[in-house]
């Protein structure tokens, strides 16, 4: 395993040896403007991101994901007149760049421990009809009592303008600091408005929800959850995401995958660097 060591804190490096820890990409963003976007977060529970992706790289979206735009929801929650796309790195790749970009990631590289996880990746259309989505945290499902940090953190991408109508995420502002306490009625609900190409980054404390579609026309967006890297992702994409599509993708998308090491060892695969099964 490589040099003796005499404690588990001696062992941080050992796994990745040869597959050494790579900055993100998020390094490469001003630093005065993540502070700006990170006391903001911390402040509300959420920031929004405005104007990060251009006209054509959002047609590009809108013309890969629509064919694959045939399922609705199969609950309440899912949303029955919602279309939602699952496991979108193995459909199309121009997602990644959403997934992966650095102003999102300057942001994780400050809340969340190195090596964090992608923990989700999906499309959402909400159609014409569709009523409000049921308030919910983004990490209520790990166990743990509340007020605490958050574990996980979200952004949601807005691939049409985000309306009062047209089923604009909702949020609850300053919730992300709630102990056991839950939403009261509708009135604690504000829309997040934005134009395409933008997104807003929450926390996985804070309360939301998909507003109410009462206008003509679907709302597209994109979801990209993250996840602290000790914990166990919403989707496991070490199983889900073929090695020919783990080559494929960049270093923080492969990172976040799964293809790193959490220290010690968590993460490894038969004793060694996950990244030596891309090798192979």
């Amino acid at each position: 395993m490589g040099a003796d060591v005499s404690s588990v804190t001696d062992l941080a490096g050992d796994l990745a040896g040869t597959y050494r820890r790579t900055e993100s990409s998020g390094s490469t963003v001003d630093p005065a403007l993540v502070e700006a976007d990170l006391a903001a977060l911390l402040r509300d529970g959420y920031v929004i991101l405005p104007d990060l992706i251009t006209a054509d790289e959002l047609r590009a979206i809108r013309d890969d994901t629509d064919p694959l735009l045939n399922l609705k929801g199969r609950n309440n929650f899912e949303g029955h007149a919602t279309q939602r796309v699952y496991s979108v790195l193995n459909k199309t790749r121009s997602g990644d760049r959403l997934a992966a970009h650095p102003r999102v990631l300057a942001l994780l590289d400050r809340l969340l421990m190195p090596n964090y996880l992608l923990s989700m990746l999906q499309v959402i259309n909400i159609l014409p009809g569709e009523s409000a989505q049921m308030l919910h945290t983004d990490d209520g499902f790990y166990p743990l009592p509340r007020p605490r940090k958050a574990l996980s953190a979200a952004t949601i991408w807005a691939i049409d303008d985000f309306t009062e109508t047209n089923g604009a995420t909702e949020i609850v502002p300053g919730s992300q600091n709630w102990g056991d306490e839950l939403p009261q009625g509708d009135s604690e609900r504000r829309p997040v408005l934005m134009s395409a190409g933008s997104c807003v980054f929450f926390l996985g404390t804070l309360w939301h929800g998909g507003g109410p579609n009462r206008s003509t026309a679907a709302r597209l967006a994109v979801t990209a959850q993250y996840c602290e890297p000790w914990l166990r992702p919403q989707e496991a994409f070490t199983l889900s995401t073929p090695h020919h599509i783990a080559r494929t993708v960049g270093e923080d998308i492969r990172r976040m995958l799964g293809y790193s090491i959490h220290p010690p060892f968590i993460g490894q695969v038969d004793g060694m660097h996950p990244k030596r099964l891309l090798a192979e």
